[in-house]
């Protein structure tokens, strides 16, 4: 399984971005689908994930500014970022769960290679 990312860059603080990953390779078009990131010094942490029947989690720290959304044709994922702080600054990591429904008990199976977003003051 490949897991694609793009869309990283540099914006100023309450700009936006929107990140896109596609998956290719042996894997359930039915797997969650989702965002991590770790910034310089920290830990990875969770973003969002969406289940392919459209279910979404967010971390509270981004609710009310990201939103992801999927297509399951691909099945392709995008992560819109508004209203960007600076401590969004980060690595965004694309990643696959298998299952259905997501298991914040459980790391993800497949992670992509990172977008960097870097968000200046």
């Amino acid at each position: 399984v490949q897991l694609q990312a793009s869309g990283g860059g540099t914006v100023q603080t309450g700009g936006s971005l929107r990140l896109e990953c596609s998956a290719s390779g042996r894997a359930y078009t039915t797997d969650v689908m989702g965002w991590f990131r770790q910034g310089q010094g920290q830990e990875r942490e969770f973003v969002a994930a969406i289940t392919w029947r459209g279910g979404k989690t967010y971390a509270d720290s981004v609710k009310g500014r990201f939103s992801i959304s999927r297509l399951n044709a691909n099945p392709t994922i995008y992560l819109q970022m508004n209203s960007l702080k600076p401590e969004d600054t980060a690595v965004y990591y694309c990643v696959r769960q298998r299952g259905q429904g997501y298991n914040a008990d459980r790391l993800p199976d497949y992670w992509g290679q990172g977008t960097q977003v870097t968000v200046s003051s």
